[in-house]
């Protein structure tokens, strides 16, 4: 069993940046590919970014590249996501997402453990 929590969330004005967390319990952090997803008010939850069990491995989804960036210290059982240049459509809840697995995927029933959540909002 693998217990994520979430920190970092808040609101900011657009142009703003903000630094998620994510620390996971347990002994298995190093060897899980892990991920960010958000879901917006009405919408489904979306892919974010991902990065493998090494953190070596990442990707982004299309409408965040350049802008946030995901890593991950296995010595502290964190996940990272920096998130530069907000948009107001970057409003959503955020949530960390962990796999048994090594191999980073971006469809989130691959993913076996989620975190409660923290909210982002940026304002215009």
């Amino acid at each position: 069993q693998v217990h994520l929590v979430e920190s970092g969330g808040g609101l900011v004005q657009a142009g703003g940046s903000l630094r998620l967390s994510c620390g996971a319990s347990g002994r298995t952090f190093s060897s899980r590919a892990m991920a960010w997803f958000r879901q917006a008010p009405e919408k489904e939850r979306e892919f974010v970014a991902s990065a493998s069990s090494s953190g070596a491995s990442t990707d982004y989804a299309d409408s965040v590249k350049g802008r946030f960036t995901i890593s991950r210290d296995n010595a502290k059982n964190t996940l990272y996501l920096q998130m530069n240049n907000l948009k107001p459509e970057d409003t959503a809840i955020y949530y960390c997402a962990a796999r048994n697995s090594d191999i980073r995927s971006t469809t989130p029933r691959a993913f076996d453990y989620w975190g409660q959540g923290t909210q982002v909002t940026v304002s215009a």
